[in-house]
């Protein structure tokens, strides 16, 4: 019986990046033998055990064999004579499949190490196409590792088109995406993971709100970027600079789907795509089953991302409006990330990518002053119902309206 470190872990250690979780399989031992030596199977579809002192997962080497449509239709053969190399065989990239023995021998049997040098994310085998998750993962991977410099080898991106067109994208399930989407979104360049899917084709099929804002203009004087997906993709990468929220992130994301609808007959302009853009929204959070946070932050930075731009314009009524439609007085964490959100698109334009813009502050500055409002005189002047609300919004409006003089 051999134990080796495998996967992730020792990927990462060569890359010099934090190790966070130990991946190991066992080669040469039954399921009889690991109990035997205090190890507590946990693994249904195919034997896993958890180690009697670090708790850490130990599975058996194993191969597969595909027996039906989508990811879920594998069936596993875990015995001992099942060899390291069979085993490493089955995972998606080369850099994904090496091994580590206990005194520091790597096993690499498909070139996983020269990958890593040049930066690679190649495919181990033909399998690769047999497992439509893995496009999900590649579009990751090449969003962990956009910082340092890896691309998706042109073999591998082939075969990723091949499964699209072959119509295994089509059997991932909601919430496999949205993991897959939300992992994505915590990495710097969350930009990439959209590229990837679309350079394979997979974005049409899992994002299409998002695959048709590229190629759709918008106004040169305030995007000179014009394109509205190019605009998309670095309205998220800005959004990751100013937060590591995810759900800001995702905000930045969707909050222009509005611009996709607008008739091309009123190309550049896109009047009213903030109200367009809000069912939109829900129909992507509805088909992805997105958590609720995330869907209601999306629609409010959807639908009033355009008086970020405006605040400059504003009156006070018209900020206390805005504030009272944030809920931004019971949930001040909440308009901070609709705020990190606008500020990211007013920065995800070329040339403003350097330029916090004056509205952030203008924003900040009257939402302060009518949250510092007392409004334990209103609660206690005998008023009573509607007329308590009116009278703390018109103390509010006041401090909206010194703060801006």
């Amino acid at each position: 019986m051999k134990i080796y470190r495998v996967g992730g872990c020792v990927r990462d250690q060569l890359l010099g990046r934090p190790v966070k979780d130990r991946d190991w399989v066992v080669v040469g031992a039954s399921p009889q033998q690991m109990q035997a030596l205090g190890y507590q199977q946990v693994g249904k579809d195919f034997p896993v055990f958890l180690h009697p002192e670090t708790h850490e997962e130990y599975a058996l080497a194993r191969t597969e064999r595909k027996t039906g449509p989508g990811y879920t239709g594998f069936a596993f053969h875990a015995a001992p004579e099942v060899t390291l190399q069979e085993d490493l065989q089955r995972r998606d990239l080369t850099i994904n499949a090496l091994a580590e023995s206990d005194d520091g021998e790597i096993t690499d049997p498909y070139g996983g190490l020269a990958d890593l040098q040049a930066r690679i994310l190649r495919h181990v085998s033909p399998a690769f196409v047999e497992d439509p998750v893995r496009i999900l993962r590649v579009a990751r991977f090449a969003t962990r590792f956009a910082g340092e410099g890896f691309s998706v080898a042109s073999e591998t991106l082939s075969l990723m088109r091949q499964m699209v067109n072959n119509g295994e994208v089509d059997a991932l399930v909601a919430e496999r995406v949205w993991q897959e989407t939300r992992l994505a979104l915590g990495e710097s360049k969350p930009s990439r993971f959209i590229e990837v899917l679309r350079d394979c084709g997979a974005l049409e099929k899992l994002f299409p709100e998002i695959d048709v804002l590229f190629g759709i203009p918008q106004n040169p004087d305030f995007h000179p970027e014009i394109d509205t997906g190019v605009h998309t993709l670095m309205v998220t990468d800005q959004a990751a600079r100013l937060s590591d929220d995810p759900q800001v992130r995702f905000a930045a994301l969707v909050h222009d789907l509005g611009k996709g609808v607008t008739p091309r007959e009123q190309w550049p302009k896109h009047q009213d795509h903030d109200e367009r853009g809000v069912p939109l929204v829900l129909d992507v959070c509805k088909r992805l089953k997105v958590p609720t946070e995330y869907r209601e932050l999306a629609v409010l930075v959807t639908r009033y991302h355009l008086y970020f731009h405006m605040a400059a314009e504003l009156s006070a009524a018209k900020f206390l409006d805005l504030f009272q439609s944030l809920d931004a007085f019971r949930r001040p964490q909440r308009f901070q990330q609709w705020l990190f959100a606008c500020e990211a698109d007013s920065r995800g334009r070329t040339g403003f990518e350097d330029q916090q813009p004056e509205q952030t502050d203008l924003i900040q500055h009257a939402f302060d002053a009518a949250a510092r409002v007392d409004i334990t005189p209103a609660t206690r002047s005998g008023l009573a119902g509607p007329a308590i609300a009116e009278e703390i919004s018109r103390l509010r409006q006041s401090a909206i309206a010194d703060a801006l003089r």
